[in-house]
């Protein structure tokens, strides 16, 4: 149970990551659907239009050359036929969990029940809550930006303590959500890579070459997130560096054309890229596997990124790629890190993912797989 039907590249790569991390120790797995449920909190502009021709119609307004919005359009369009047979989703959602022997929900962030997305919402099914399976457990399950405070606030930490408490186990991908399970549930979870990085694709997938002809780098964020300041900083270091802005999975005010691209082909664009300026998680995940110089934009204000953005970027020990200001821009984005550390923290990663579920379906089959 994961996030599996939202459309973007980090929703659809942790679904296949994990997938894929589960068939590798011989598990047979389907995906399973959760009934969205209502919102904690209202849109800030709240639309008459479905959420998808809303957030379509947000970006034909935005910032950015006409040719990439069409482009953008085209990608939304085309999405679920390219990445639903990937996975085995079924044309409508299956909610069923009475034939399993172990539910794992995960990983993304699962647990972010207080927010506007009407797509979630506040959902008990991503919580365990109703789960028929004979072991529901968790894998680097994410409140997103979601905390106790804010639990509280709206009146649910009660009822998602007791769901947390219900949970035969929970790892978690990062501090904030950690703090959440050990103050509501009194436990401390374990804690795992997002399988964006606890899988290994540039290893284990058939990854294409570089869809992107030429030098470029890419810009990958929600459409219309990089503010003018940020476009302006970004398109001059573009212009003396001579190299092309490519956008990925949104449409921004700095843009020398949009990537309608397959999830495979995302991969071997970042690897192909010189470098990427991102403001989200797993686009700082592909940077870091594709061993890319990148700048990581820490968001504080508004609906922020800074729990989980923060929190990825110490446990890489990658703090430092962290941009406070435009101005940090040339600096971060001309010089690669040392990835040699960082790929042994990878290394133990996977190597904690893989023994963590192993022995999750140990204790689900007796024997440690059927």
């Amino acid at each position: 149970m994961s996030m599996q039907r939202i459309r973007n590249y980090g929703s659809f790569l942790q679904a296949y990551g994990l997938r894929r991390m589960l068939e590798s120790l011989g598990c047979e797995v389907r995906f399973v659907d959760y009934h969205p449920g209502p919102c904690l909190v209202e849109p800030e502009r709240p639309s008459r239009l479905p959420r998808p021709a809303a957030k379509l119609a947000e970006v034909l307004e935005g910032p950015g050359p006409l040719a990439a919005k069409l482009a953008y359009a085209n990608y939304k369009r085309r999405y679920d036929e390219r990445t639903w047979p990937l996975l085995g989703l079924p044309a409508e959602p299956d909610c069923r969990t009475d034939d399993l022997d172990m539910l794992v929900i995960g990983s993304d962030e699962v647990f972010n029940c207080v927010q506007a997305n009407a797509n979630v919402g506040f959902s008990p099914d991503l919580f365990g809550a109703g789960s028929e399976a004979d072991r529901t457990i968790t894998y680097a399950a994410s409140c997103g930006n979601t905390t106790v405070a804010k639990l509280r606030e709206h009146g649910v930490a009660g009822e998602v303590a007791g769901w947390l408490r219900s949970l035969d186990a929970v790892s978690v991908r990062d501090e904030n959500t950690a703090s959440v399970v050990r103050e509501l549930a009194g436990t401390d979870p374990a804690r795992n890579l997002d399988p964006v990085l606890a899988w290994d694709f540039f290893g284990e997938e058939d990854v294409p070459a570089s869809p992107v002809e030429g030098r470029y780098m890419i810009a990958y964020a929600y459409s219309g997130r990089l503010t003018s300041e940020e476009c302006a900083a970004l398109r001059s270091y573009a212009d003396e560096s001579g190299l092309r802005v490519v956008n990925v999975g949104g449409v921004q005010g700095c843009c020398d054309g949009f990537l309608d691209l397959g999830p495979l082909e995302v991969l071997a664009a970042f690897r192909g890229a010189e470098c990427v300026l991102t403001d989200t998680f797993h686009g700082t995940i592909l940077s870091v596997i594709a061993e890319r110089p990148f700048a990581t934009i820490v968001r504080r204000r508004g609906y922020g990124n800074a729990e989980k953005l923060a929190d990825l970027l110490a446990r890489l020990g990658l703090e430092s790629r962290a941009a406070s200001s435009p101005t940090d821009f040339p600096r971060l984005l001309d010089a690669a890190p040392d990835w040699t550390p960082v790929r042994a923290r990878i290394g133990e990663g996977r190597a904690a993912a893989r023994a963590y579920l192993t022995e999750q379906i140990s204790l689900c089959t007796g024997d440690g797989l059927r």
